[in-house]
């Protein structure tokens, strides 16, 4: 019923951290990788607020998709509250539990990825400096 609010909401936040990260971070580390004997090619370290916009991404991704579920199932209404297990006491209360089961599942397992993503990106960049410093 709301399980998408709670995504959502992480989406909010991590754009706010987002954007004040990108106004605080300096200009992104570059180094140049070999790629054969003569040609060599110029690369950016990925920045943490560029890892953070695939956070982003994912959650408002999901969110758009699972609210487009819920209108589809007549969950959300064009008219206040907006949601229409608010309109009812004993409605509101399975809302709020599925907001606070499925909701925070669904975050979680989308940050969970999201680490994933972050840490084999790490492995990379670390893997591809250390194959540059062998060959250097």
């Amino acid at each position: 019923m709301g399980c998408f609010m709670v995504p959502a909401a992480e989406a909010v936040i991590t754009t706010v951290v987002t954007k004040t990260m990108e106004s605080k971070e300096k200009a992104p580390e570059t180094m140049e990788i070999q790629l054969d004997g003569t040609n060599y090619e110029t690369v950016e370290k990925i920045t943490f607020s560029r890892k953070l916009k695939w956070l982003n991404n994912l959650l408002w991704g999901g969110s758009a998709l699972l609210a487009f579920e819920h209108v589809w199932h007549g969950e959300v209404i064009a008219h206040f509250p907006f949601l229409s297990a608010a309109a009812n006491p004993t409605d509101l209360a399975e809302m709020l539990h599925e907001m606070t089961t499925t909701g925070v599942a669904m975050s979680v397992l989308v940050t969970v990825v999201w680490l994933g993503m972050v840490a084999a990106s790490s492995v990379i960049e670390k893997k591809a400096l250390k194959e540059q410093a062998a060959k250097n």
